[in-house]
């Protein structure tokens, strides 16, 4: 597991010439799941200019996800962005996915009795 013991759960690379508005960051323990994700929440700000990912080795469990942003923007903005907007999208989900199971199982209890 990332960060206990060995590599940290996230590093970052920068360009070389770049002010912090083009950025690598390598998620370890992460795979497709969250990369195309996150990718989808974070190309969604209109000041980012490209955002990409890779797995770099079928044999490895790390992505690197890369966000180039317009202007003096840091990249770090849009990611912390991305990765709270997702959090919400995934707690909504799960708040929805929990109350139609309570209405459901509500709704067989009737029945049976």
């Amino acid at each position: 597991m990332a960060g206990s013991g060995g590599a940290p759960a996230l590093e970052t690379i920068q360009a070389d010439g770049t002010d912090g508005n083009c950025v690598t960051f390598v998620l370890h323990d992460e795979d497709h799941t969250l990369g195309n994700s996150l990718r989808y929440m974070v190309m969604k700000n209109p000041d980012v200019e490209f955002c990409g990912y890779c797995i770099t080795h079928p044999s490895e469990s790390k992505i690197n996800f890369r966000i180039q942003t317009r202007g003096a923007l840091p990249a770090v903005e849009p990611f912390r962005k991305g990765l709270n907007d997702l959090m919400g999208v995934c707690q909504h989900v799960l708040n929805t996915f929990e109350r139609s199971m309570k209405e459901f199982r509500a709704q067989k209890e009737e029945e049976m009795q």
